[in-house]
């Protein structure tokens, strides 16, 4: 064993529709923003702050696919990957850095009744693995509640 882990879980909801780009040799990726939130309560005003942090998100191939076909805009989803950082040059020259999430696997949250709501009118899929290895059925998620110390 190497001694290290690259592994990143969240539950969050899209902040915009799945970008595609498609390659010569027949690949291609998918990139979206995603928004979790973290709720706390303020011992000193007693109001409830709502922080929300944004991930940008990258899936390839048929996952890529997948998820262009059944995800829309506010639907709720868990990713699962690995944290990666690119370096690339903006239009003056200077270095700049973006830090993504390869997704490895992903599990759509949203019911269909909701993705209704959302006028996505796409049916919901969940337990979607993007390596495309058998599992076992999915299992329902409960809320999560804003209590939570962590």
């Amino acid at each position: 064993m190497s001694g290290t882990l690259n592994k990143v879980m969240l539950i969050g909801h899209l902040g915009d529709e799945v970008k595609m780009h498609y390659f010569e040799g027949g690949g291609c990726i998918g990139r979206f923003p995603l928004a979790t939130n973290e709720t706390y309560t303020s011992k000193q005003t007693n109001e409830r702050i709502t922080n929300t942090e944004w991930h940008n998100i990258v899936v390839r191939n048929k996952g890529a696919e997948i998820c262009e076909k059944y995800l829309s805009k506010g639907d709720k989803v868990y990713i699962e990957g690995r944290l990666k950082t690119r370096k690339w040059q903006d239009d003056k020259g200077a270095d700049r850095y973006s830090t993504e999430i390869h997704c490895t696997d992903f599990t759509f949250l949203s019911t269909k009744k909701e993705s209704d709501t959302n006028a996505a009118n796409k049916p919901a899929v969940q337990n979607t693995n993007v390596a495309a290895k058998p599992s076992g059925p999915a299992k329902p998620v409960e809320e999560d509640s804003d209590d939570l110390p962590f």
